[in-house]
């Protein structure tokens, strides 16, 4: 088995295997994908324009969610214009493998995103794994918005990527702290990302000091947290930070308005997993995945109207492909909830994943239904508890830990530091919200036991799980066995009549070109290039994962 998933990681590294998407696809595709993708613009007229309103961690507590903690009036704009989704979940329960998973619309164990967080600090002293690194995607994985930037669309990040990996030049017109739509040029379509960190889980003790908006004596503290003083302050802090954030959401809307793009304009709002409260992120339990997301159409199409079906966050990117008419490439696992190329079945199931949470290993894999949740732990032995560093900064967690030193947790508040945990976990979110009640062992569940155990059995028999390969195991595969990363082949350019074609010898490398004097993006190369005498052409190439190429100038 070790041998299996050892040499299933080295194909998918070197771009030979490919898996097709859950749950309407259930066996794998084995082939070797072109080199480069070959899209040709397909702008109609009436191109939308797609805006992400995206903010961190944060569950739906908002008023169109029945939430009344704190007044949010402009995202429940967003819902009474727009459609709300009851039933939308994340693949990780903590941000970089979350996103990387809405990036490229994947599962983050299948393209080796999963362990928390490969760029920026890998916590090497602990882990003795690199600082840090960029996941060697499979060849064939593109960031999505390189697919609209290659049909004309002006794609900005405003400004957070956290993709765990660095993004070829290639996907993105703009990103950055300034990057905006607004430098398009006139008449082009865009996709623009904006990214509101106001409700991080750092800006619970970062802003602690701050006047509150919202009542601690108000709060609903959920059974497994401690009812004291330190938990309500925390959380009406961390209730405050949502209201700050929907103040934000409203200057978007009017900034829109103010331009005339409103009604031109598709909008999401979403979050890249639940609350930043402890024993709520980094958890794969249904209150670590469960996220809003509402969409809003520029026409009032299926305004003030809810959805129940289900939704993965992998969704996002091609149902974004889908609505712009793009059709989302086969190999990725989400499906489009919208658009030209709307999936012809909802979803039966939502999974997820934990693996590695900064300094600290683990492995936990689920299966998702909407009301029913089965948890498989890889590492029983272990507490469901993580001793990280970076959340005892939080004042409620040091609290959290010292009562449970003293013997002063009650014993539901006691679980969560419990020894060690059972191999597997049910649980009914109608009867039992919290998910305080493991019902592995119920007789009276055995039969939707039994139904999503073999989901999950059929998921990992589906899709390839690098999680089963340690972490050192996985980057000297993609590195090939050296100490640093391999660097992406210096692209070939050669002239046909008066056409320039580009090829880069590296499997999976995108290509960017600019011509010399006509601005600083790099355009993504998919067709021979018509150019005129004189002229100067400069090219990039970079695979995700691998270090960009040299820059080759080719001159007619």
């Amino acid at each position: 088995m070790m041998l299996h998933r050892f040499l299933l990681a080295l194909f998918t590294g070197l771009g030979l295997v490919a898996f097709r998407g859950l749950p309407n696809e259930s066996i794998p595709v084995f082939y070797r994908p072109q080199p480069h993708f070959a899209i040709t613009s397909n702008l109609g007229p009436d191109q939308p324009n797609i805006i992400w309103l995206s903010c961190e961690d944060m569950s739906p507590h908002l008023g169109c969610y029945g939430d009344s903690t704190i007044p949010t009036p402009n995202i429940d704009r967003l819902a009474r214009e727009g459609v709300r989704f009851t039933n939308a979940y994340t693949t990780a329960g903590v941000c970089a493998p979350s996103r990387n998973a809405i990036i490229t619309g994947m599962y983050q164990t299948a393209t080796g995103g999963h362990n928390m967080r490969t760029i920026g600090n890998t916590f090497p002293e602990q882990t003795g794994l690199p600082k840090e690194y960029s996941v060697v995607m499979p060849s064939y994985v593109k960031a999505f918005p390189e697919f609209l930037r290659a049909t004309g669309y002006y794609c900005t990040n405003n400004a957070k990527t956290d993709y765990q990996f660095e993004a070829p030049p290639t996907v993105w017109d703009e990103v950055g702290n300034k990057a905006t739509y607004q430098k398009r040029a006139n008449g082009q379509p865009f996709f623009a990302v904006f990214n509101n960190v106001i409700t991080h889980e750092s800006q619970v003790w970062v802003r602690k000091d701050l006047p509150l908006r919202a009542d601690p004596d108000r709060i609903k503290v959920p059974p497994y947290y401690p009812d004291t003083k330190t938990v309500r302050n925390d959380m009406a802090r961390f209730f405050s930070n949502i209201r700050e954030m929907d103040d934000w959401v409203g200057k978007m809307i009017a900034q829109l308005e103010e331009e005339g793009l409103l009604e031109k304009t598709i909008i999401f709002f979403w979050s890249d997993h639940g609350d930043g409260l402890p024993f709520v992120k980094r958890e794969i339990l249904h209150r670590g995945l469960h996220v809003p997301l509402i969409v809003r159409f520029p026409d009032k199409r299926l305004a003030g109207t809810t959805r129940n079906d289900l939704v993965s966050m992998i969704d996002l990117a091609p149902t974004v492909l889908s609505l712009a008419g793009i059709k989302p490439p086969e190999y990725m696992h989400g499906q489009p909830f919208f658009g030209k190329h709307t999936a012809s079945k909802p979803r039966g199931y939502v999974f997820a994943a934990r693996d590695r949470m900064d300094e600290a290993y683990e492995r936990v894999r689920t299966v998702h239904d909407g009301q029913y949740q089965y948890v498989r732990n890889y590492f029983p032995e272990k507490p469901h508890y993580q001793n990280i560093t970076f959340r005892k900064q939080q004042p409620m967690m040091v609290e959290m830990l010292r009562l449970h030193g003293e013997g002063k947790l009650s014993p539901v508040q006691s679980q969560w530091f419990k020894p060690t945990k059972a191999t597997e976990e049910f649980y009914d979110l109608k009867a039992d919200p919290f998910e305080l009640k493991n019902l592995a062992s119920d007789p009276n569940y055995s039969a939707q036991f039994k139904r999503l155990k073999q989901a999950f059995e059929k998921w990992q028999k589906t899709v390839p799980d690098l999680g089963a390969t340690p972490e050192k195991e996985l980057i000297q595969t993609w590195w090939k066995g050296q100490n640093t990363p391999p660097v992406t082949a210096d692209p070939v350019v050669s002239r046909l009549a008066n056409k320039l074609k580009i090829e880069c010898p590296t499997e999976g490398a995108s290509i960017g070109y600019r011509l010399l004097g006509k601005g600083k993006n790099w355009n993504v190369y998919t067709v021979p290039l018509e150019t005129s005498p004189g002229q100067t052409v400069e090219v990039i190439a970079q695979r995700i994962g691998y270090g960009a190429s040299q820059i080759t100038t080719y001159k007619m």
